[in-house]
């Protein structure tokens, strides 16, 4: 999701290793070549096989246009593998998962030592026809102006690398199972993050039989109309930050009125203030007119990590004190990282075609109601989506999902964008029998590198059931101390 960010996700880089695995892939019908992964502003590398699979761009016309979708296998250590491999499945919409899965790699190092781990760039992400739009100072849409959003949008279409009606996550789970079939695997165990676990339940629901078991991280509900919470959302993360800090001495002491602050500087910001300061990126002095929608985008964005939010009581009271600099220095940050791994036109069909239809204005003016971000989002989809090409989807796509497979659902306790009560939603319609939901206390979105959390999803697809799975360790997991100055927490 917009799994914006990181959606806008935010995560640590984690080293990855850089030796060739000992084991070969299955029998494929693709052919696979090694390969070098990599993530965007990380100079790690992860050693891969990687191939093309040519599809048709519309899946009902095979004589019409067709794609190639870019694939990477990272083969299992050992000489005897499993036959069913962990299919990774990442977020956005618009992220591409042969460059998000280095950064997780070390999350996933005991299953992919028995296991093979498949990527596949979603049909419109990566090297995946990607459908990136033109360049733009400002890296949101939800951040430009509207007498821009027309022009901007028109731009966009003519420069697409395909027709944005055929990039729903429907045909793209139609692509996936095609790239199973050729690579020889008979059933896949399946993770998905953010968007990405809409793409798994839409694979669980089409494919039910091809799915041994299910990880689902950050959940997004097959119900869910993207968007219309992420105002209430974000601003219940950001109460349990101001809640934390409030609850630990120190924090409390240095910033005794955050809710206070966090008004000072949303009225502040009413009018754009002229901020003087050095990029975070290029070290040049320069002006940027910072205005409260740029402000409450960082503080969202911030809320996705632990590491992050805990510079958030800081920033704000800072900033209440007129010393804007280093929240629009963050601001920068956060939105050069949105626009280094989205391919924005492939969110925009998703979004466009899966959500607005969905979009009903009495819950948006209640869920955006009393909140820091306010209609933000919700405002530049009424604007995008009328000029978007629509496609269509499934009559029962937004149906809740069912599963015969154990799915294990994890979920962030102040995660800004998918929070816990997504994860209760999907388990009970899932079925609770099928399902076990952990919670990770004081964690933002994606969780699956936390803790204990990496043997526990290891050990799950390793037995295929939840018998037998000790999980109290969840319960240890704590958040990063917050930061009391820019030199860090107090040791």
């Amino acid at each position: 999701m917009h799994s914006p960010a990181p959606a806008g996700w935010i995560v640590v880089l984690l080293s990855v290793g850089g030796c060739m695995p000992k084991s070969e892939a299955p029998e494929p019908g693709i052919s696979l070549e090694p390969c070098q992964l990599g993530a965007a502003g990380s100079p790690s590398r992860l050693a891969a096989r990687c191939g093309v699979l040519r599809v048709p761009e519309d899946r009902s016309n095979r004589d019409g246009r067709s794609i190639d979708l870019r694939i990477a296998v990272v083969p299992a250590v050992s000489r005897n593998p499993s036959r069913d491999p962990l299919v990774f499945l990442t977020g956005g919409p618009g992220q591409a998962a042969t460059e998000t899965y280095p950064q997780l790699a070390p999350a996933f190092r005991r299953i992919n030592r028995d296991r093979d781990v498949v990527l596949v760039d979603q049909r419109g992400t990566g090297g995946s026809n990607a459908l990136r739009c033109p360049e733009e100072e400002v890296k949101d849409l939800a951040l430009l102006d509207e007498d821009k959003i027309g022009p901007w949008v028109s731009r966009c279409l003519e420069g697409l690398a395909g027709d944005p009606r055929f990039y729903t996550t429907s045909l793209a789970m139609s692509d996936l199972d095609e790239v199973r079939s050729a690579l020889g695997y008979e059933r896949v165990n399946l993770y998905g993050l953010s968007y990405g676990t809409r793409a798994a339940l839409t694979y669980l629901r089409m494919f039910p039989e091809r799915v041994r078991t299910a990880i689902l991280d950050g959940v997004v509900p097959p119900t869910e109309v993207l968007g219309l919470d992420v105002a209430k959302d974000a601003e219940r993360a950001l109460d349990l930050v101001i809640a934390r800090c409030s609850s630990d001495r120190e924090c409390r002491e240095a910033f005794p009125n955050l809710s206070k602050d966090l008004d000072t500087v949303m009225q502040r910001l009413e009018t754009p203030v002229t901020v003087t300061l050095r990029h975070p990126r290029t070290g040049e002095t320069e002006e940027l007119p910072f205005s409260r929608e740029m402000a409450a985008y960082a503080i969202r964005l911030l809320s996705y990590s632990q590491e992050t939010a805990s510079l958030v009581p800081l920033l704000l009271s800072s900033a209440a004190r007129s010393d804007l600099a280093p929240l629009a220095a963050q601001f920068l940050i956060v939105t050069a990282r949105v626009g280094e791994t989205m391919a924005e036109g492939m969110g925009i069909s998703v979004v466009c075609t899966e959500d607005f239809p969905f979009l009903e204005e009495e819950a948006i003016a209640e869920r955006n109601r009393d909140t820091y971000l306010g209609a933000l989002q919700t405002d530049s989809l009424k604007l995008v989506c009328p000029l978007w090409p629509r496609g269509e989807v499934p009559s029962d796509f937004k149906s809740p999902a069912q599963s015969t497979a154990p799915v294990l659902l994890l979920s962030g306790e102040a995660d800004p964008v998918t929070p816990p009560e997504n994860g209760e939603l999907t388990s009970s319609q899932l079925g609770s029998e099928a399902t076990l939901h952990l919670v990770a206390n004081g964690q933002g979105h994606i969780v699956i590198h936390r803790g204990c959390i990496p043997h526990l999803a290891a050990d799950f697809v390793e037995k295929g059931t939840f018998a037998g799975l000790d999980a109290g360790c969840v319960g240890k997991i704590a958040p990063q101390p917050f930061f009391l100055s820019y030199a860090g927490p107090t040791p």
